[in-house]
C-alpha cells in the first residue's frame, strides 16, 4: 500500500485511515456529516495526491488526446480544462479524466502541452491504454509520483486563500487555471475545479512541497473553520451533485451515452476511439440510463442492490447510494430501462426482503452553491 506525502499528517490529525486504490487514505477525521457540512457552508481541504497526472507534449499532442478522449480538445485554450472520458473499443469507458491545456513556454516550436488527470485506481491501465494508441509525434510523461494534489473546496475558499497568493483567485473562471506562487511555493497550478459542487480550487504542486502548502492553508484556515476532509465526505458531496465515480457508476461496460455523459461526448468532432459504436447505439436507441433516485425510506441504497419494478421483476442496479447530509434523506444513482428514466418515474430498490419505493428525480440533488 502506497502513502501520500501527507499520510503522517492525517494520522497525527486522528484520521480514520483505509486502503483506497492502493493508497493509505483518510476516510474521515471528525465525522462525515461535520466534514460534509464544512464544505457546503465554508471550506474543507482534501488530500487527493493519489490521483494520476500525465504530461502529453509534442507536435501531435492534440491529435493523440483528440483520438483517445470523447470531448472536443480543439475547444481548449491555454489556461482551460475540460472534463472528458476515454472510450474503449467495446463501447465502454476506460476512465473519466480532466484535460488541461498548458502554456507552451517549455515547448519546442510547433509543440503543444497538456496535462491529463486520471483516477488513482486506473493510473497503470490508463498509461498503457494511451501509450498503445500513441502513433503520433508526441511523448507522454507520467508525473503521478512526483505530483501532489490538494482540493480546497467550499464557498469561503476564494476569500480564505487569497492572502496566500498574488494570483487573483476570484478572476479564475470555472474549469480554468493559473500558475503562480502559492503559500510561498513557486510554479503551483491553481485550478478552479472540484468534485463537490461547492466551488473552490484544486492545487497541484511538487510532492515534496505539498505538506508545506497543507500546513500554510491550515494555519490561516483552521481558526476560521476550515476542516480536513476525508474520502467519506468526498463521496457524499459528489453524490449530492450526481458526479460519476469510476468503478461504481461508470466502467468498462457502460457507455457515456447511457451514463448521462453525452455532454462530454462530441460525436461531431471527427474520428475518435469508440465513436462508431456510440453512433450505432444512438441510432438504435439507448436501452438503459443512469438516473438519480430519492427514497422515502431511511435505509440507504447500496452499490450492487437490485432495482425492481412494481411487480418485483429486476430491471436495473444501484451504482451509488448514501444518506444525504444536506437533504437528510436517502439518495442514489442507478441504471434503469430508458422508459423509466423520466423524472417522476417510480422504481423500487431491493433491500433484504423489502422493495423500497424510489422516485426518479432531476440532478443535481443539491441545488445550492456551485
Amino acid at each position: 500500500m502506497k502513502n501520500t506525502a501527507l499520510t503522517d499528517t492525517h494520522i497525527a490529525l486522528g484520521a480514520k485511515m483505509a486502503e483506497f486504490a492502493g493508497y493509505n487514505m483518510p476516510i474521515s477525521y471528525s465525522g462525515i456529516k461535520e466534514e460534509h457540512d464544512a464544505v457546503r457552508n465554508f471550506a474543507g481541504m482534501f488530500d487527493v495526491s493519489h490521483m494520476g497526472e500525465f504530461i502529453v507534449k509534442g507536435k501531435q499532442a492534440f491529435d493523440l488526446i483528440q483520438k483517445v478522449t470523447s470531448n472536443d480538445v480543439s475547444k481548449l485554450e491555454i489556461g482551460e480544462a475540460q472534463y472528458s472520458c476515454m472510450p474503449n473499443l467495446t463501447g465502454g469507458i476506460v476512465d473519466d479524466l480532466l484535460v488541461y491545456r498548458l502554456a507552451e513556454d517549455q515547448c519546442a516550436e510547433g509543440e503543444k502541452a497538456y496535462m491529463l488527470v486520471v483516477n488513482a485506481s486506473n493510473i497503470q491501465k490508463d498509461w498503457d491504454w494511451i501509450n498503445s494508441h500513441n502513433s503520433f509525434d508526441t511523448r507522454i510523461i507520467n508525473i503521478s509520483d512526483i505530483t501532489g494534489l490538494l482540493a480546497i473546496q467550499g464557498p469561503g475558499v476564494v476569500g480564505l486563500l487569497q492572502e496566500l497568493t498574488e494570483v487573483n483567485l476570484a478572476s479564475i473562471p470555472y474549469y480554468s487555471f493559473k500558475k503562480g506562487s502559492f503559500a510561498g511555493v513557486d510554479n503551483v497550478l491553481i485550478s478552479a475545479t472540484g468534485y463537490t459542487g461547492s466551488g473552490g480550487f484544486e492545487i497541484y504542486a511538487e510532492n515534496e512541497k505539498i505538506a508545506h502548502i497543507w500546513n500554510e492553508v491550515f494555519k490561516i484556515g483552521k481558526p476560521k473553520g476550515l476542516l480536513p476532509i476525508g474520502l467519506g465526505a468526498r463521496d457524499t458531496l459528489r453524490l449530492e451533485m450526481g458526479f460519476c465515480l469510476y468503478g461504481n457508476d461508470i466502467d468498462d461496460t457502460t457507455s457515456p451515452l447511457e451514463a448521462g455523459l453525452g455532454w462530454i461526448t462530441k460525436l461531431n468532432k471527427g474520428e475518435f476511439i469508440g465513436r462508431d459504436l456510440m453512433l450505432e447505439l444512438k441510432a438504435n436507441g439507448i436501452k438503459k440510463k443512469l438516473v438519480a433516485i430519492k427514497l422515502e425510506d431511511r435505509r440507504v441504497p447500496r452499490h450492487g442492490y437490485a432495482v425492481v419494478d412494481e411487480g418485483g421483476k429486476e430491471i436495473g442496479v444501484v451504482t451509488s447510494g448514501t444518506s444525504s447530509p444536506t437533504l437528510n434523506c436517502s439518495i442514489g444513482l442507478c441504471y434503469v430501462p430508458t422508459e423509466l428514466s423520466k423524472e417522476g418515474s417510480i422504481v423500487y430498490v431491493s433491500v433484504g426482503s423489502k422493495n423500497l419505493k424510489a422516485e426518479v428525480v432531476k440532478l443535481p440533488f443539491y441545488k445550492g452553491n456551485k
